[in-house]
């Protein structure tokens, strides 16, 4: 679910720095012939093919670094490697790109977002750094629909496509760019690392838990985890409209969330349209009733509804069942409400119909319904709660990627960062902290191996107005390398407007979990002026 949005543009970070040699060059040509052995033992090799090419920079793909832009190439050697599983009828591509000079002795697989496993333009920015990298499509292309993947016939889900897109092809994907980069180089990498957020934080998550010899660090930004739960939850927006018979428009949405804010804002000490203290926040949308939003879009005035303080209450508190239990959490009230409650309207708060967030009505037409030309706006509330019950029941051991027991990691000697944005507004920040607070209810040292990291303010996996830890790949290399665990990840928050104040770049340190970033006085935009409590 990674946005395409850029952030703002910092300079040349040092992943465009070329890397110091490990290898002055390959051992082997970069032919079909070379890697005429590459494969594994449960898979079918279909074709290898190898050519020396050209990676190009492109911001779209940077994942967990600050965007930058740059018109330098890289050569390397590409290999697109097409494979099946037998008796599984599928058809898997892995890339694996070669650095043909300056290789700095280390491996990485690059991460995916939403329904797309990995891609070949992210390759780019690890070869960049001097890595050797690999990525999956999965099982199915980035283009293709979700149907054409996910059920083998209308009422049948295609499982071997669903346990290559959650976890195989990660596993094979690795073992087969190793593979590769030993064949090349004429030696074995010395360190092998993972990188992805959104999907691709899931996807690290998933190689911990599954897969723990395979990385010796993860770095899994805003984690894809509990998919089974949190993708029905981002459906609870859309199904409350046709319950309730109300669509807001998203002047309404974003003046409440503005009101939110505004009464948060500063329970840190800090004016800064920023809610970093969010367990404080008890904000009560009935008291902007009757109040006024300006509409930018048509320079139009509406006044707030009970209807709409109702249905934002409902989100921001979660699904919950028929007996009024929790089935997962809400947005955080600064998150914005658009993404999962988007509407369109013939005028800005008038004649508005239900916009579903893609992943999550794929989730339910395909996965659930199991019927590709299904009305989702016929699904009632107590369709919906069946429907959450089910994707637990057919596919938390499958997709769920929530096992809190890392001890295989942990005996592997391997190190992993999670970070999440505070103000996600795809993925629930709270999942990823409870994930975190089980794993250390098992394994009281779990900060020796994992840490975790909130940024307030930020959205998904991008800044937003908040603090975006774009260091934190270095810091997870400098961790496994040079055992200096990170007590802070090093994040930037972009300049913008609050009230008529305009901020200046800021910069911030972010605590591992459990600490909070906590304001103690000073210039407000100096990392100097934050501690951990």
């Amino acid at each position: 679910m990674v946005s395409s949005t850029s952030v703002y543009l910092f300079g040349l970070s040092q992943l465009l720095t070329t890397a110091s040699s490990a290898n002055t060059g390959a051992t082997k040509s970069c032919t079909r012939d070379a890697f005429a052995s590459l494969g594994l033992p449960n898979i079918n090799v279909l074709s290898v093919d190898a050519k020396l090419d050209q990676a190009h920079w492109d911001v779209d793909d940077t994942l967990n670094a600050y965007p930058v832009q740059t018109d330098k190439t890289v050569e390397v050697c590409q290999l697109t490697v097409n494979y099946t599983h037998p008796g599984w009828n599928d058809k898997v591509t892995t890339w694996i790109s070669l650095p043909v000079d300056n290789w700095n002795g280390r491996f990485v697989g690059m991460g995916g977002g939403g329904w797309t496993m990995g891609s070949l333009g992210a390759l780019s920015q690890a070869v960049f750094g001097g890595y050797a990298a690999a990525s999956t499509n999965g099982g199915h292309d980035e283009l293709a629909t979700v149907k054409s993947w996910g059920l083998a016939s209308e009422g049948n889900v295609n499982w071997a496509n669903m346990q290559d897109f959650s976890s195989v092809t990660l596993d094979e994907t690795a073992s087969l760019g190793k593979a590769a980069t030993k064949m090349f180089y004429g030696k074995p990498h010395k360190y092998a690392y993972w990188n992805g957020c959104s999907t691709g934080g899931r996807q690290g998550l998933m190689m911990a838990q599954r897969y723990p010899t395979q990385y010796d660090g993860i770095l899994a930004g805003a984690p894809a985890i509990n998919w089974d739960k949190f993708i029905p939850a981002e459906f609870w927006p859309q199904m409350l409209m046709d319950v309730l018979d109300y669509y807001p428009s998203t002047c309404e949405l974003e003046a409440i969330t503005e009101y939110a804010i505004n009464a948060c804002d500063e329970l840190d000490g800090v004016k800064d349209g920023i809610i970093s203290l969010p367990g404080l926040c008890k904000f009560d949308p009935t008291t902007v009733i009757g109040k006024t939003a300006q509409c930018v879009s048509n320079n139009s005035t509406i006044k707030l509804t009970a209807k709409a303080a109702k249905y934002v209450s409902l989100v921001w508190a979660g699904p919950s069942d028929a007996y009024g239990s929790s089935l997962w959490y809400g947005l955080s009230h600064d998150a914005p409400l658009t993404s999962l409650a988007g509407t369109n309207c013939t005028t800005p708060s008038k004649h508005c119909k239900g916009v579903p967030f893609q992943i999550s009505a794929d989730w339910q037409q395909i996965f659930l319904s199991r019927n590709s030309s299904v009305d989702l706006s016929t699904i009632n509330y107590a369709e919906y709660v069946r429907h959450f019950r089910q994707s637990v029941n057919e596919y938390s051991s499958v997709i769920g990627t929530r096992d809190p027991n890392l001890t295989g990691f942990k005996q592997a000697g391997g190190k992993m960062i999670s970070w999440h944005g505070m103000k996600d507004q795809l993925i629930f920040f709270n999942g990823t902290e409870n994930y975190y607070q089980k794993a250390m209810d098992i394994d009281a040292n779990l900060q020796d191996y994992y840490r975790f990291f909130a940024a307030p303010g930020a959205e998904h996996c991008k800044a937003g107005i908040g603090f975006y830890p774009g260091s934190s790949f270095e810091a997870l290399v400098d961790w496994v390398e040079n055992e200096t665990a990170p007590d802070t990840l090093q994040a930037i928050a972009t300049p913008t407007a609050t009230g008529t104040a305009q901020l200046p770049l800021r910069t911030a340190n972010l605590c591992a979990y459990p600490k909070i970033l906590t304001y103690v006085g000073g210039d407000a935009s100096k990392a100097a002026s934050f501690t951990c409590k």
